[in-house]
């Protein structure tokens, strides 16, 4: 670890340094999935013949930043930052180097070029350096290479791969939300926390281009990696292999362990009270992992995620002005444009006199040819009597006897 002028950076290997900065003011990524626990924007500086800095952050984190550059490098030229995509988070930083660093020059791809021309950075030719896959980038020691992964999850991104100690900058595939809080690598740390917000991360950001990123993971099977260093989270060097199966899983949205999660909308209890009792008779067949989400608290960012993680999902909803409740429909919004898929659905509500969450729900259903729905959906007038309580736990049963029998 280097410590020069208050500022903290940590060694990759020799010449290739972390200088990233975590983020624990921000609220909200893209102003609207919470950030509980923060987030980093990894840059990294590379100290060779050239120097080379891959990836930018985020500007209003640009005092940091600038400073542990100049903490490394004194003085001396910036000859190229590379810019493996174009979001804020990433390139907010750009503008400025420009001032302070006149020789440095912008290294992307055509689309990033003109994504960061329209973000209003002023790019004049003699600064840009425009690659294409596989193209190599010659530092020294170093000699980088380029895999182009449109739609993952923009189109003009891409990820840098140095050929010579074998380390691939992801940008944002492997790359989770939380601030490095001590460890910066795998295996200084407990990751089950950054597995969660990974999966988070990937699911919200990242979920909806599976066939994108497949088609990365394909072409990267081949390249031996010493290091994964993402934009966001975690450096990964010692479960490299764990975490790019992870990847697999969530790209094809295969659930990573059984479990059902029941998320429902509810005005007076009577729908929470059918989901306690599903919750019950599932705990009483001996499934586990049963997750009950009220979808008027908990933020959809976390249910989305936790949709991503287990086989099983029961979606319950009272009627609201003939349609469903109002916080419930952003979810299925959200899953029918992602195309939820290799899921058990089974569905549930309540009403007083016109119905339509029920409704709702078997429509959302219907859309998604990739979800097997499990038993008759159950819509009950008022409160829940013995009779209707029967038809809850059949329901249950039914959902814990598909599970059951996958694990044979």
């Amino acid at each position: 670890v280097y410590k020069r002028q208050m500022y903290c950076c940590t060694k990759i290997n020799n010449d290739i340094i972390w200088i990233g900065v975590n983020d624990r003011k921000t609220e909200r990524f893209e102003n609207y999935i919470p950030l509980d626990n923060g987030v980093t924007y990894n840059s990294y500086l590379i100290l060779d013949e050239k120097i080379c800095i891959i990836d930018g952050v985020e500007e209003g984190e640009n005092g940091n930043f600038l400073g542990k550059i100049e903490a490394m490098i004194g003085t001396a030229p910036v000859d190229y930052i590379i810019v493996n995509h174009v979001e804020p988070d990433h390139s907010g930083s750009i503008k400025n180097m420009l001032k302070i660093y006149p020789e440095i020059k912008v290294v992307g791809n055509a689309k990033t070029i003109m994504m960061l021309k329209l973000l209003g950075v002023d790019l004049p030719d003699e600064r840009i350096v425009v690659v294409k896959e596989k193209d190599v980038l010659d530092l020294g020691k170093h000699k980088l290479t380029f895999y182009l992964m449109p739609m993952v999850h923009w189109p003009e991104s891409m990820a840098t791969y140095d050929m010579t100690d074998k380390i691939l900058f992801s940008n944002d595939a492997f790359g989770s939300f939380g601030t490095l809080d001590g460890g910066v690598f795998d295996d200084e740390v407990n990751t089950d926390f950054f597995t969660d917000e990974m999966r988070r991360y990937y699911s919200n950001i990242v979920g909806k281009f599976g066939a994108p990123v497949n088609a990365v993971l394909k072409k990267l099977s081949s390249v031996e990696i010493s290091c994964i260093c993402p934009s966001h989270g975690l450096i990964w060097r010692k479960y490299i292999k764990e975490i790019i199966e992870r990847y697999q899983k969530w790209a094809n949205m295969e659930p990573t362990k059984e479990g059902v999660v029941i998320v429902y909308g509810s005005m007076y209890g009577h729908t929470a009270e059918m989901a306690e009792v599903l919750g019950r008779e599932l705990g009483n067949r001996g499934i586990k992992d049963v997750i009950i989400y009220d979808s008027s608290k908990t933020d959809h960012s976390y249910i989305f995620s936790t949709i991503w993680k287990y086989k099983a999902l029961i979606l319950g909803s009272c009627a609201h002005n003939n349609d469903i409740y109002p916080k419930m429909e952003p979810l299925l919004h959200k899953l029918e444009n992602y195309g939820l898929k290799n899921r058990y659905l089974g569905i549930f509500g309540n009403m007083m006199w016109s119905g339509g969450g029920v409704k709702r729900i078997k429509e959302f259903a219907d859309t998604l040819t990739g979800l097997e729905q499990v038993g008759e959906p159950i819509e009950i007038k008022g409160h829940v009597t013995p009779a209707e309580r029967d038809r809850l736990i059949e329901l249950a049963n039914l959902m814990a006897d598909k599970l059951i029998a996958d694990r044979k």
